[in-house]
């Protein structure tokens, strides 16, 4: 019966393709676009201590129990909690819940970042960097107005997290992954090298990682406030607490070893945030932006960036926007995967076979 259902359900073709896609729903834009802003607004290197205590007691701990118990069950978050005890299941429907809610918000950044991509490969080929708008480096806020656009982009990339998740667990989300991962990489890798030569870019670099407690005791931060940042962005970056990891995990094989995956996906997920911070932070040293500069950090600071990159800037800014495009859907496709496991388990709760695309 247990062979049958997973028959049904579908499975990881590798541990490889299970690292990459859970890497994947961990690294995304709570990494390249949350990290770095978060940091910039909790005091740089100290924020960075306290992330990376919390991830190594707390985030490799709820990592592995996820794990552990998708793959005991074989089985999605809600019916996993089922399984415990009927009185947890709300826990599952809550995950499934908040999921759908990020993977909304998924989608809207997804959408914007996704222009942005589209805006400098354009400008490569001769066109305007933000063509259809002629608005420079005032684009951010022209298109956080202009709803056609915002539409476009936006339907765009839910068809790009559709075709992805119908393709399945292997046909679908471990073939992206096992591509998308690397490529981001190594993408991530050439910038960082590119900033790290721009004058000013040590500051940087200070800024990430020579702490300075005295933040600890500014009314505008705090360590209360740094703590809490660290927190929420250990959980949103590590995609725990909402059954991704469950889902992801139930999918495993029973020879897999959890200690060790979660071990490298909690590390993997932490290494490249830390190399996003490696980008940015220094480009805004590099370039005069402020480090704190909230949210529209990722759109409207590190696009003037790119403009005072002169010529050079158009790719840079076109391979940065795609490694964060890459990010962004690797993340996004986990929480369409959370809902979608859901319903397959429904399905097949009812003797029926799911069919995966219709879902």
């Amino acid at each position: 019966m247990d062979t049958e259902i997973k028959s049904k359900r579908g499975g990881w073709g590798s541990n490889f393709g299970f690292l990459m896609a859970s890497i994947g729903s961990a690294v995304g834009l709570g990494n390249i676009w949350g990290f770095p802003y978060k940091m910039g607004k909790s005091g740089g290197a100290v924020f960075l201590l306290l992330y990376l205590v919390l991830v190594v007691l707390v985030g490799v701990t709820v990592m592995l129990g996820e794990l552990a118990l998708g793959r005991r069950s074989g089985k999605s978050g809600v019916s996993t909690y089922r399984a415990l005890s009927k009185k947890y299941t709300w826990l599952g429907y809550a995950g499934v819940l908040c999921g759908f809610c990020i993977m909304c918000f998924y989608f809207v950044l997804g959408g914007i970042v996704l222009r942005y991509a589209v805006g400098y490969f354009l400008s490569l080929f001769g066109g305007s960097t933000f063509a259809w708008s002629g608005q420079g480096t005032d684009f951010f806020g022209y298109f956080l107005t202009d709803t056609k656009s915002m539409i476009l982009f936006f339907v765009l990339y839910i068809l790009l997290n559709i075709i992805v998740v119908s393709g399945g667990v292997h046909g679908g989300i471990e073939k992206f992954c096992n591509v998308g991962m690397p490529a981001l990489f190594c993408l991530l890798v050439f910038i960082i090298l590119y900033i790290a030569c721009q004058p000013g870019a040590a500051e940087g670099y200070k800024f990430m990682f020579s702490p300075d407690f005295s933040v600890f005791s500014d009314p505008n931060v705090g360590f209360g406030r740094v703590l809490k940042n660290a927190a929420g962005q250990m959980f949103f970056s590590l995609s725990i607490g909402l059954g991704v990891m469950i889902t992801y995990g139930s999918y495993l094989g029973k020879q897999e070893h959890l200690q060790r995956n979660a071990f490298i996906v909690c590390g993997a997920d932490t290494l490249i945030a830390v190399m996003a911070g490696m980008a940015v932070m220094p480009a805004c040293s590099a370039f005069g932006v402020e480090y704190g500069a909230g949210p529209g950090l990722l759109f409207a600071s590190m696009q003037t960036v790119f403009s005072h990159m002169g010529s050079v800037g158009n790719l840079i800014g076109f391979l940065f926007y795609l490694l964060v495009l890459i990010a962004a859907l690797t993340s996004s496709i986990s929480m369409l995967e959370l809902c979608t496991a859901y319903a397959v388990d429904k399905q097949i709760e009812k003797g029926l076979t799911p069919k995966r695309a219709k879902h």
